[in-house]
């Protein structure tokens, strides 16, 4: 995150209560300035109404994370809480403790109360009140809220956005796509000249949750680098972003964000060109992305058809790269690593070899577990495989 940002919201000050907040409710907007400036000011033409304050202060006090965690009340705030389509809508960062994430809930009224339907997680905490978009999907599509530092806001297709009261009007994000948001951001205290492109990526509405849409490209690279994938399939358990799940003490943690969600620095690689079974010459690309565990990396085979792209899982990046390639009729391991001239790659006797250049072997997916070794000047890494 960016240290101007971190440093304009230590300094913090109480925006001013709503009339009749009891000291238990939910503050509204949230307690950060960039110098004179409120970034988070209470928005929404119901902000000011009390009853509805308490409302969303008891669905949000009645919600528990997938990991039974509750929303620490005084360190969270209601960002936006008015009518959007004419039916009431309230959206919340709030700060769960236990697993140390930012949560952005979304809630509407049913009945005479409050109810969250959505709920996001981002896993670096505090992120939420440091950001200046925030996704918000509603019938009409989605929408953006922005802080008040956003003074204007590019969608897909590079349109710019109406933006009222802090958020924005719809916009057709495809469902598994992604797609470019820019802010511009205004001069204030901890950015004197502004910012001109602040770039994030949409993943998509698909995106389901707790899985947070929103990617940061601060140098756009990501969008080159997701350039005719399929982000649904990227996100499946398979896929590159879903497929190391959460571990929450000795457990998986299926309904918790995966460890390699995305959250930033998504880029590629050319590993060049390969044939394979005798076809045509197809690229084989490599993915990294930064998560809160650390750098990840993947595979992608595009068809020099034209036809679908391939997907590894994640891997963790280590020196010793180990893909499995769901190619269709013939799983494929790829071994990736940076070659220098003392690096050399060992791989069980009798192993086929299907590509074999400096830094990138491909070989057959083994039918029983196997081992393979890079050895530097220094130090041999080893990586296993077992067959899928």
């Amino acid at each position: 995150m960016p240290a101007v940002l971190l440093s304009a919201l230590l300094v913090t000050t109480a925006c001013g209560p709503v009339a009749d907040r009891k000291p238990q409710d939910l503050r509204v907007g949230y307690d950060s300035l960039d110098g004179t400036l409120a970034v988070w000011p209470p928005r929404g033409d119901l902000s000011g109404d009390a009853a509805v304050t308490a409302a969303v202060t008891k669905a949000v006090r009645d919600w528990r994370s997938p990991a039974d965690d509750r929303v620490h009340l005084p360190s969270s705030g209601i960002l936006f809480s008015g009518r959007v389509d004419a039916a009431p809508v309230a959206i919340v960062a709030a700060d769960v403790p236990g697993e140390s994430a930012s949560w952005l809930l979304q809630l509407t009224r049913d009945g005479d109360r409050y109810a969250v339907t959505r709920a996001t997680e981002y896993t670096d905490p505090g992120y939420l009140v440091y950001s200046d978009v925030l996704p918000v999907q509603t019938p009409g599509g989605r929408r953006y809220l922005v802080s008040a530092r956003v003074q204007t806001l590019v969608g897909p297709q590079d349109r710019t956005l109406t933006v009222a009261d802090g958020l924005s009007a719809p916009v057709d994000v495809p469902s598994c796509t992604a797609v470019g948001v820019t802010a511009t951001l205004r001069a204030t205290e901890s950015l004197p000249r502004g910012r001109a492109a602040d770039r994030l990526l949409d993943l998509g509405t698909g995106t389901v949750d707790p899985r947070y849409p929103l990617v940061r490209d601060e140098s756009g690279t990501g969008r080159r680098a997701l350039t005719g994938l399929d982000t649904c399939v990227l996100a499946g358990d398979r896929g590159p972003f879903g497929s190391i799940p959460r571990r929450i003490g000795d457990r998986d943690a299926p309904r918790s964000v995966p460890t390699s969600w995305p959250m930033a620095k998504l880029t590629v690689r050319s590993l060049g060109e390969v044939a394979l079974g005798g076809g045509a010459a197809a690229e084989l690309q490599q993915l990294s992305w930064d998560t809160d565990a650390g750098a990840m990396t993947a595979v992608v085979y595009r068809p020099a058809d034209g036809g679908p792209p391939v997907v590894s899982p994640a891997d963790r990046a280590t020196p010793l790269q180990a893909y499995q390639l769901p190619m269709p009729g013939q799983p494929l391991v790829v071994l990736s690593w940076r070659a220098t001239r003392d690096s050399s790659l060992s791989v069980p006797p009798g192993t086929p070899l299907l590509v074999e250049r400096p830094g990138l072997v491909v070989i057959p997916s083994p039918s029983r577990s196997q081992t393979y070794s890079l050895a530097n000047s220094d130090k041999t890494h080893y990586r296993s495989v077992k067959p899928n």
